[in-house]
């Protein structure tokens, strides 16, 4: 008998074991996140897929689906702390869109525009953070960064490197290398490496494909976020 859960009134099927994020992307149901990917461990440390679970808040990345439960994630109360949450990461870094290699290729953009954001609304910080430039074939752009430590996670289980980490607290917090240097060049990553690739905004691009694919044809200017596949949303390049 096949198991199902209420997710804002439909009826979702699931398996043993998966969560609410993975049943619905199954059933084709987007829940806004930025931190969470298919291919890796759930790290609930965005909370944009925050969802009402019978009454209560948890994130949909890391509860798992139970039977007959309600589930609600698009109401107003929901998306306006979702979209604060995005106001607030525009203004903890430096995301200046129309300047950056990765606008249309860009989860956060694109999340931003899924929750009607016109405005970061809070001033903006400007940390000091450095760009690293250091590396022959990818850039380390820490002003774009957002924490969400996916090429943490794809560095260490998808290329066994352990190239990335997070380092600092707070406001303060921000990207390391494993290097004695501090440098990316004296790493041993890749251009090709998974941890490259899954980058959600343009704190990592590879060097030399820059605007190789116009704006406009770019993979969240032909469709929005919530149209693209699970695992799909990094894909593009800038």
């Amino acid at each position: 008998m096949t198991q199902t859960f209420l997710l804002d009134g439909r009826e979702v099927p699931f398996r043993d074991g998966q969560t609410i994020m993975e049943a619905a992307a199954a059933a084709g149901v987007y829940i806004p996140h930025l931190c969470h990917h298919p291919e890796f461990k759930p790290h609930g440390s965005c909370k944009l897929c925050t969802v009402d679970i019978d009454g209560r808040r948890g994130a949909a990345c890391t509860n798992r689906a139970v039977a007959g439960v309600r589930v609600q994630s698009e109401t107003a109360e929901l998306n306006a702390d979702r979209l604060t949450l995005v106001q607030m990461l525009f203004v903890e870094g430096n995301h200046i869109c129309p300047s950056c290699e990765k606008s249309g290729n860009c989860q956060l953009q694109a999340v931003a525009y899924r929750l009607g954001m016109t405005t970061p609304h809070f001033s903006h910080f400007y940390p000091l953070r450095d760009v690293d430039a250091s590396h022959p074939d990818v850039l380390l752009e820490r002003n774009r960064c957002i924490l969400c430590e996916l090429c943490v996670r794809a560095s260490r289980d998808a290329d066994g490197k352990n190239v990335f980490a997070v380092g600092g607290r707070g406001i303060r917090a921000r990207l390391i290398v494993n290097a004695a240097s501090g440098r990316l060049a004296d790493t041993d990553l890749a251009a090709d490496d998974r941890a490259v690739q899954v980058c959600p905004t343009g704190a990592l691009l590879r060097k030399r494909q820059g605007f190789a694919v116009p704006i406009g044809r770019r993979l969240f200017d032909l469709q929005p976020i919530d149209a693209v596949g699970p695992g799909q949303e990094s894909g593009g390049e800038g």
